[in-house]
């Protein structure tokens, strides 16, 4: 139930339904979920953890305030992260997964227009990359920074239907890339997916705010 308070959570922050400074209550939350406290507040932590609650007066939770500029500061660090397991992935990945992750590309140019399907696929595509590259400690630090990206990063599928047909694109670029193994060309290809990824979403923050 924690997974689900929290997912449910996550969506209604990121779509712009639940706005910057609104309050998280313990009790209504468990009443709107049907639920003990308990699950609820492991999903406000997981919130917490993820910049997107924060905590005031009396220990209460309320939705952050994430400006722009936050933002292209974690973009910023994800795709310098990122670009390196890329490079690692380029030189490391098996025969076998260099197949797995054309297969995963296949996949995301023929789910359609469903952002939700895509949005797995996605992350299914920067999964392998990440295993792919072997080093856990890039992993780590990645995992930690992402958690507080990849809502975005989802986001830009639902918010902005021409995202996917870039995302794609940049997909298939960065896979051939990784299957030439070129390491320097697939760091510089990572990097700029992750901008666009960030580039979209700084349009749909300006559209929110106007």
């Amino acid at each position: 139930m924690a997974e689900e308070i929290f997912d449910t959570l996550v969506d209604g922050i990121v779509a712009g339904r639940m706005i910057a400074g609104e309050p998280l209550i313990e009790k209504t939350l468990a009443e709107q979920f049907g639920v003990s406290r308990t699950p609820v507040r492991e999903a406000l932590h997981r919130l917490e953890q993820s910049h997107l609650a924060e905590r005031g007066a009396r220990r209460a939770y309320f939705v952050s305030q994430m400006k722009a500029c936050d933002l292209a500061e974690l973009f910023e660090a994800v795709g310098e992260i990122e670009s390196a397991l890329a490079a690692l992935a380029a030189l490391r990945l098996t025969e076998i997964e260099r197949q797995q992750l054309l297969q995963i590309v296949e996949q995301g140019q023929s789910c359609g227009t469903d952002p939700e399907a895509y949005g797995q696929i996605n992350a299914r595509f920067h999964d392998a990359i990440k295993t792919g590259a072997r080093n856990p400690m890039l992993a780590r630090a990645f995992d930690e920074l992402n958690l507080r990206a990849l809502a975005w990063r989802a986001a830009n599928f639902h918010e902005d239907i021409d995202r996917l047909s870039t995302s794609r694109a940049e997909h298939e670029a960065l896979m051939r890339a990784i299957l030439a193994r070129d390491a320097d060309t697939t760091r510089m290809l990572m990097r700029s997916h992750v901008a666009s990824s960030f580039l979209t979403l700084s349009q749909v923050l300006a559209r929110r705010s106007t």
